[in-house]
């Protein structure tokens, strides 16, 4: 077996001060029912480290020999699709197990399926358990759970909170248990979890390296000693692993026995309306994470501390609205709404005459301590938290926009223009059908989807009839011992599916200053903005590219955070000349290099402009009016790549030259003007013009 870094190790304290990554999953080992947690954070990190720690300070669990579904045996209520198991069955003890999810899993490994082996040599249904059966009370471990398709997300989360899995397919229906620990660990910077997904797990902890150089040579120094002696690096942390343990008992048999009081199921209620989290599900995990955190603590009764900590796990990525919104809670908000004074004790039942008397100091007039909820929820200074708009609408001071002379002079200027509001845009695709990984943009063969075929791989869900069409007009040449059709390896068919795939969406924009001279830097914006957010949808992979002044520049390698290409986006200037013939190489350059790197990852090109076009300033006296000329040549290079590529005409007003039009027809790309591609608008644009003719008609 491998010997994993130590788990105490990794956090670099005792059990009485873990941080927030070590606390969250402890928290979650002694209440399951809490649902798991995300560790976000920048890679080298440790996060795959610590979960991999985790396992082997829990405590052992006993199972029956031979049960692939590691059901309890002191569960009478429990069963097992291996067994059932008698009182004369053996009991074994063993560690928890540490199950690890591949991104690349297919369905059929993650629930179950028909055991092929048994089918093609003995014409038996048998169901072989996937993952999920393998994992129950263990842990179960997703890297980059971001990159996971979300299907698969689904049903995992589906799972931990149902604690059952029902397998209903190939001729197999079976339900067993599957209650684990679900621990997902991601970066950032390679694409966000939708807020739907986020919320499902329990807890979330936000992870960074420390900047302090001590902390950063002790742990270059513990790592150092592991991998030159791991039995021994191990050995000498075996005392804090058995006391980790042994806590982690003491506090699972504890959490039944914990009281969450009446007044501290309020305050947690009133800590999550103050933070305006949507449904219950805040509420109900806040709960639990406190109550467990008193188990861990010792204590017999949840108190305002437990509550504090509990919310800074359960709350932060609930608060994220939209997909541009980063994660995060206003502690000062949080420690105002908590009070500083501990819990009320819980009022004695009955009614009204039952109820404490009334006295100088509980009179029906006299106002609740500091602290009270009540208190602080007619205190005007605490107000929840609101949520920002991840646009402002652009201005219209015309003295921060460029004029179009000072562009062709050479004028460099520094304007960034906010981006209007997003919409629904209308879905660009790519041409063709593709094979890249599952997404939701243009059509491919994949894993998911609607059948449309069979193929002999022997990847993929299995295509039963096509399996028994294959091997019926085989039978009469095969000697056979009874009547049961022979299948054999070569008849062995999987369904092809028709899906949908992610693309590389790379974005080539124009900020020069005949996009700020026109106010039209914020339309732009506004729709490149709105492209992003339908990326963000659709799990596609962007990279942004602009080009003013002296040449073009590429702001945002391609990337799978899409929160980053927002960030850039705002921070855009417009401004100078118009190097259009520098940013179409550029955008050529980009996606030769990512094709090399992914050649499944198919491209779209966007293009953002006027079509006008000059050469840099160092260049423009030599070249004078060829720059429109160079520009069709580069666009024809770009189309010889064979690129899907649509161009965002972004000129406007009654005066139109129609330059980006024809860099259309260079690039052989869609053209689009800015205004069209806001899908809503259009559809209301089509139903008006529809209403008028047919009124027109009528009368």
């Amino acid at each position: 077996m491998p010997v994993h870094y130590p788990f105490s190790a990794v956090l670099g304290c005792q059990a009485d001060d873990l941080d927030d990554m070590g606390l969250a999953l402890v928290l979650t080992t002694i209440s399951p029912e809490i649902g798991g947690v995300l560790v976000r954070g920048e890679k080298g990190t440790a996060k795959s480290t610590a979960v991999r720690g985790l396992a082997a300070v829990l405590p052992s669990i006993s199972v029956y020999a031979g049960d692939r579904f590691s059901i309890d045996p002191a569960d009478p209520s429990a069963e097992s699709p291996d067994g059932p198991f008698g009182s004369a069955a053996v009991v074994e003890s063993r560690p928890v197990r540490l199950v690890e999810l591949p991104v690349g899993a297919t369905e059929d490994r993650v629930v179950g399926s028909l055991h092929l082996e048994s089918a093609l040599s003995r014409g038996a249904v048998e169901f072989e358990p996937g993952l999920l059966a393998r994992a129950h009370r263990g842990l179960l471990y997703v890297d980059e759970v971001n990159l996971l398709h979300d299907h698969l997300v689904d049903l995992l989360l589906d799972a931990a909170a149902m604690g059952r899995v029902s397998v209903e397919r190939d001729g197999v229906s079976v339900e067993h248990a599957a209650r684990f620990v679900l621990i997902g660990t991601m970066n950032p910077e390679e694409g966000e979890l939708r807020p739907q997904l986020l919320d499902r797990f329990g807890l979330t902890v936000e992870v960074a390296a420390p900047r302090d150089p001590a902390l950063r040579a002790e742990v270059v120094r513990r790592r150092m000693a592991f991998d030159l002696d791991a039995p021994g690096f191990v050995e000498r942390y075996l005392a804090a692993e058995r006391d980790l343990t042994s806590r982690v008992s003491t506090a699972r048999a504890l959490v039944g026995k914990v009281r969450l009081t009446a007044p501290g199921l309020l305050k947690i209620a009133e800590v999550c309306a103050a933070f305006e989290v949507d449904g219950l599900r805040a509420d109900i995990v806040t709960a639990r994470t406190a109550v467990a955190h008193a188990a861990w603590a010792g204590r017999s009764e949840v108190t305002r501390a437990d509550i504090r900590r509990a919310a800074l796990l359960a709350l932060p990525h609930r608060r994220r609205r939209n997909p541009f919104d980063a994660p995060g809670l206003d502690e000062d908000l949080l420690d105002r709404i908590l009070g500083d004074d501990e819990l009320p004790p819980e009022p004695p039942e009955g009614g009204p005459e039952n109820g404490p008397e009334e006295g100088p100091e509980n009179g029906p007039d006299q106002a609740p301590p500091d602290g009270d909820g009540a208190a602080d929820a007619e205190d005007p200074s605490v107000e929840p938290p609101s949520v920002e708009p991840p646009s402002v609408e652009p201005t219209s001071d015309d003295s921060s926009l460029v004029e179009p002379a000072s562009a062709a002079s050479g004028v460099e200027t520094n304007t960034v223009t906010a981006a209007g509001a997003a919409y629904r845009p209308r879905l660009l695709t790519v041409t063709g059908l593709g094979t890249g990984r599952t997404g939701g943009r243009s059509k491919a063969i994949g894993s998911s989807g609607r059948r449309i075929g069979a193929s002999l791989s022997t990847r993929g869900s299995l295509h039963l009839v096509e399996t028994l069409k294959a091997a019926a007009g085989k039978q009469s040449a095969r000697p056979r011992t009874s009547a049961q059709v022979e299948l054999r390896i070569e008849d062995l068919r999987t369904a092809v599916r028709e899906g949908r795939e992610a693309n590389l969406v790379l974005f080539c924009v124009d900020a020069s200053g005949s996009m700020a001279a026109r106010k039209r830097m914020a339309q732009v914006k506004a729709a490149v903005l709105s492209l992003l957010l339908d990326a963000y949808r659709r799990r596609d992979k962007v990279g942004m590219i602009t080009f003013r002044g002296e040449g073009a520049e590429l702001v945002l390698p391609p990337t799978g955070s899409v929160d980053l290409a927002a960030a850039r986006l705002d921070e855009v200037p417009a401004g100078g000349r118009t190097p259009l013939a520098e940013g179409l190489l550029e955008a050529a350059r980009v996606l030769q290099r990512e094709h090399l790197r992914d050649p499944d990852l198919r491209p779209l090109l966007v293009v953002v402009t006027d079509g006008r076009a000059n050469y840099p300033r160092k260049s423009a006296e030599a070249h004078g009016k060829d720059a429109v000329r160079r520009s069709q040549q580069a666009a024809a290079y770009v189309a010889g790549l064979g690129v899907t590529t649509v161009v965002i005409d972004s000129e406007s007003g009654p005066m139109r030259l129609g330059l980006a039009r024809q860099l259309a027809v260079h690039l052989g790309a869609e053209h689009v003007p800015v205004a069209e591609v806001n899908a809503e608008a259009l559809t209301s644009a089509v139903h008006g013009f529809t209403g008028t003719t047919m009124g027109r008609g009528a009368a």
